[in-house]
Parts: structure tokens; C-alpha cells; sequence
């Protein structure tokens, strides 16, 4: 049974890039993907809260008791199919010591929210095919797997070479 917790959700600001970097960390790790991870604090900051221009991704944290307890990041698209913008969430981790209490299913459903009132036609993420906790969740909130698409990428030495 899920315990009540008390938490709020909010967007990131500067003073959380340690803890938002953190959280990459931790993710990677719970994938098996640590090795992955480049990302600097300072590439961070670049690209959630730049100086100029809009930023490249966006944050949200739940906090419990004023700690971040886990993230959500996520970036515009847009469907050429659907004729509208769409948000792609890249990452949602919820710290151990806090799962089982819906924080990760809250976060989820406020960029839905997020999605609706920006009039998006679409909410996409990307789950690992053996994280079937997570396959289990996502299924009964209503989401549907898109086993007949292949995600392709190009990336290091490849993007450089083909470009």
C-alpha cells in the first residue's frame, strides 16, 4: 500500500544544479549507463537557465520537506502528423528512500499538465525494455508502447564523421 507523503513540485532554479546533477548520476547508475554520463554542472546551467535565448530543456523537482527528492526533464518537440508541439521527457528519477509514495507518477502527471496547457498534441519518453516496474506504470496510466518504432542515433565520433 502506498503511504501518504507530504511534497510540492516545483521548477528548478541555479541553486538546484547540484542536486539536479545528482539525480543524472543516480539515474545512469540505476540503468547501468553510468559510463554514459558527461554532462557537467556548468553544461547543465547552459542549457536550463542561460543567459540568453530560451532554454534548451526544462526541470521540475519534488521536494519533500524542502529536500529534492527526484526530477523531471524534459524539452519541446514537435509532430508534423499531429500539427502541434509536444514535450519529450528525457529523464523522471525519484531517489529510493522516497519511492512507493507516487512522487514519480506526480511529477509525470505535471508535465502532462504542463503538456495540456500548452496545447501539446503529444507527451513522449523512452523506457528500458527490462525496467518492467516502470513498463507497468506507464501501461496503467494509459500510455501505449510503440513496438513498432526503433529508436536510431548518431552520437560521438559517428555525428562528427557523418556530419
Amino acid at each position: 500500500m502506498t503511504s501518504v507523503l507530504s511534497f510540492a513540485i516545483r521548477p528548478a532554479v541555479a541553486s538546484d544544479l547540484p542536486a539536479i546533477l545528482g539525480f543524472i548520476h543516480e539515474l545512469a547508475a540505476y540503468e547501468k549507463l553510468s559510463h554514459e554520463v558527461e554532462v557537467t554542472g556548468e553544461q547543465l546551467r547552459t542549457a536550463l537557465f542561460p543567459t540568453t535565448d530560451c532554454p534548451a530543456a526544462e526541470c521540475m523537482l519534488v521536494c519533500v520537506n524542502d529536500e529534492a527528492a527526484g526530477f523531471a526533464l524534459f524539452y519541446p518537440t514537435y509532430s508534423t502528423f499531429v500539427g502541434k508541439p509536444g514535450l519529450y521527457l528525457e529523464d523522471l528519477y525519484v531517489r529510493p528512500a522516497f519511492r512507493g509514495h507516487g512522487l514519480g507518477t506526480a511529477l509525470l502527471n505535471h508535465v502532462a499538465a504542463l503538456a495540456n496547457t500548452r496545447g501539446c498534441g503529444r507527451m513522449e519518453w523512452s523506457v528500458l525494455d527490462w525496467n518492467q516496474p516502470a513498463i507497468n506504470v506507464y501501461e496503467h496510466m494509459g500510455a501505449r508502447r510503440l513496438t513498432d518504432w526503433t529508436t536510431c542515433r548518431l552520437d560521438g565520433d559517428a555525428l562528427t564523421k557523418f556530419a
